[in-house]
């Protein structure tokens, strides 16, 4: 799942800030992931975002929707459930990292191939040298590369 990449990257996972509230954002305990339902998470909101930190089957990130949690394994685990509390312009940066991962990151893509010029039959192209992953004068062009702007307001320390 992409949002678990780039908040692992970010070292953000987006914990509530509540003054109002004295509890925490982490719960901890024996959890039960059965068909797509999880027990005991009576304290997660519809369509809140949360992470799984302690299972052997569904660490990462998720929607507490029925489209993410259908991606669930069935499980028992004694772990933690952080809830998140995730700006929607930051999930407006996700989409658009997969939009370009998508694109320039499939294996298919001319992006990958290892050719930076062909010819036959009277036929010839070249492209630029840079490629997904490799150098381009000292920028990489990753995911990572390409946003980095965008991402540095949302990087931790």
């Amino acid at each position: 799942m992409v949002l678990t990449e780039i908040c692992a990257y970010l070292r953000n996972y987006f914990h509530p800030v509540s003054k109002r509230e004295n509890r925490s954002y982490i719960h901890s305990g024996m959890f039960i992931i059965d068909n797509g339902k999880i027990s005991d998470t009576d304290f997660l909101k519809e369509r809140q975002y949360f992470r799984i930190v302690g299972s052997d089957l569904n660490d990462g990130v998720y929607c507490n929707c029925s489209d993410d949690l259908k991606f669930l394994q069935n499980e028992i685990f004694d772990g933690y459930i952080w809830e998140m509390s995730v700006p929607p312009d930051f999930l407006k940066l996700c989409e658009d990292i997969q939009a370009w991962r998508t694109k320039n990151e499939n294996p298919d893509s001319a992006n990958l191939s290892p050719f930076i010029a062909e010819s036959f039959g009277g036929y010839s192209y070249s492209k630029s040298n840079s490629r997904v992953g490799e150098s381009n004068g000292g920028n990489t062009i990753t995911w990572q590369g390409q946003f980095s702007s965008r991402l540095s307001i949302w990087r931790k320390i």
